[in-house]
């Protein structure tokens, strides 16, 4: 079956007792069981859940793993990974990630006795000379957050499991439409269920999907012992989302393209950054490891300093400024003031986060009106 069809039915059976086509939410705690310490399937919430299943099982299924685990945040999600990790461990990451996934690795991981390097994703040789021989764990995003960096996953795995690493993605901007990291070789691919898949601005959760069954058995043996799991209305939510997930996400792309295309002549723009762009230095890698179209989200710096780019931001009016992406409206957010305050100054402008840098995510509005959008807040921002 196509990706769009196996959205709509995997894990998404009729209801046994009713028929329903839509599969019921369970809302309880806990399950009864037939006899004591003989558990059926589910015996409590925290361990199992029928509606969370079904979502796991269709993210495994488009993600082409042993299977998922779905989390009450992307974050929880991402500390799930980490806290694998033992005192005296090393994580390599990319220098392009999530700003919430470097606060988490510089300022709570480290009190766990773990530490943490960022190194150039797009450059396997870079990657290669931070390895250590402590590094357990490889963590980069394709594209990056917030600088639409491309890296190249086959590469990296290899290099990863040559020196006995895992290498774990944040494929939250691609989504599996446009890239499954687990089919190059990674072993974790990690989801913001908040962004893409439930897609409407309405649910707050995290996804891993893994490659093989025993790293699966490990993270959810960690999941159950932490707790930070997805409720039912959540699991319910992002189920209904991934449905149209291939839809929206096409059309958005679309969208997004047209608007690269013509920021990158506007003279009030000092630079785009957008894979699909063939002056993006990595362009070629995108074309090969995403799925006919590169995203829905662009990163551009105006001309001007941080204030003009503030004004900029402020100045939109389809576009709304808010932090988060992947939702049926458009966002726009300064990285500097906004997703990416969490890095250390220092940080930003050594990994290119710079003051004017402005960060969209393009939603499903008509290409007209956000491009006039855009060009009235040029104007306003002059």
């Amino acid at each position: 079956m196509q990706f769009r069809t196996r959205a709509i039915h995997v894990g998404q059976d009729p209801c046994p007792q009713t028929g329903a086509v839509v599969q019921p939410l369970h809302l309880a705690s806990t399950f009864c069981q037939h006899e004591a310490g003989v558990w059926r399937e589910f015996d409590y919430s925290r361990s199992g859940n029928p509606t969370r299943k079904a979502l796991e099982t269709t993210i495994a299924n488009l993600e082409g793993g042993a299977g998922a685990l779905a989390f009450a945040s992307g974050m929880a999600a991402i500390h799930c990974v980490t806290a694998m990790l033992k005192s005296g461990d090393h994580v390599l990451a990319g220098s392009d990630i999530y700003g919430g996934a470097y606060r988490l690795f510089h300022k709570i991981m480290n009190r766990a006795g773990v530490t943490v390097t960022l190194a150039d994703s797009t450059s396997v040789d870079a990657m290669a000379a931070a390895i250590t021989p402590a590094t357990k764990l490889l963590w980069v995003e394709s594209p990056g957050n917030p600088l639409l960096s491309v890296c190249d996953y086959a590469a990296l795995a290899k290099l990863a499991h040559s020196r006995g690493a895992l290498l774990g993605c944040d494929n939250t901007f691609a989504t599996p439409v446009l890239t499954r990291p687990l089919e190059l070789g990674a072993d974790i691919v990690m989801h913001s269920a908040t962004k893409f898949i439930g897609g409407h601005s309405d649910v707050l959760g995290g996804l891993l999907a893994v490659r093989e069954k025993p790293l699966l058995d490990e993270l959810y043996f960690v999941q159950n012992a932490t707790g930070a799991v997805m409720g039912p209305l959540e699991s319910y939510l992002c189920s209904r989302g991934v449905k149209t997930l291939e839809l929206r996400v096409r059309e958005q792309c679309r969208t997004a393209q047209s608007l690269a295309e013509w920021l990158a002549g506007r003279p009030e723009v000092e630079r785009v950054y957008y894979p699909g762009l063939d002056t993006h230095p990595g362009h070629a890698i995108a074309a090969r490891q995403m799925d006919g179209a590169f995203g829905a989200m662009i990163s551009f710096e105006v001309k001007g300093d941080f204030a003009r780019a503030k004004k900029f931001c402020e100045s939109t009016e389809l576009f709304k400024l808010a932090v988060s992406l992947g939702a049926v409206e458009s966002l726009i957010e300064q990285p500097a003031s906004m997703s990416h305050a969490s890095y250390d100054a220092a940080d930003r402008k050594k990994h290119g986060i710079a003051d004017g840098l402005i960060r969209l995510s393009v939603g499903l509005e008509a290409l007209e009106d956000l491009r006039d959008d855009l060009e009235g807040a040029m104007s306003k921002s002059r």
